[in-house]
């Protein structure tokens, strides 16, 4: 990956708490695992970045050498590299994601 690339990355995950690289946008998802993540994060009022990887080839290629992961949606939180969808969508099940956001100190609305 070129070095341009990396540095886009790099700050888009630095600048963003909350930070998910997908497939679209949060509000025009182009692909259902992106769909499903994105929509886990609005239900709990997440404030999140939703970068659109269909916007540059080398991004969505870029991206999954940065994490070491093969698909797309990636979410990373305050630095951390979280995991895709079926990972988002179990930790949003069993409370994990919850918990995480609560001890990295970001704000969003718990299930009643």
């Amino acid at each position: 990956m070129d070095q341009e690339t990396n540095n886009l990355i790099k700050n888009e995950i630095e600048n963003n708490e909350v930070c998910l690289f997908m497939k679209g946008t949060p509000d025009a998802p182009q692909c259902g695992f992106s769909m499903a993540t994105s929509n886990i994060l609005k239900v709990m009022e997440v404030n999140f970045k939703g970068v659109n990887v269909l916007a540059d080839q080398k991004l969505r290629e870029g991206i999954k050498v940065y994490s070491d992961w093969p698909t797309i949606p990636q979410l990373y939180i305050k630095n951390e590299f979280v995991g895709g969808c079926d990972i988002i969508k179990e930790m949003f099940e069993n409370g994990e994601l919850a918990k995480l956001l609560e001890s990295k100190n970001i704000n969003f609305k718990a299930k009643n």
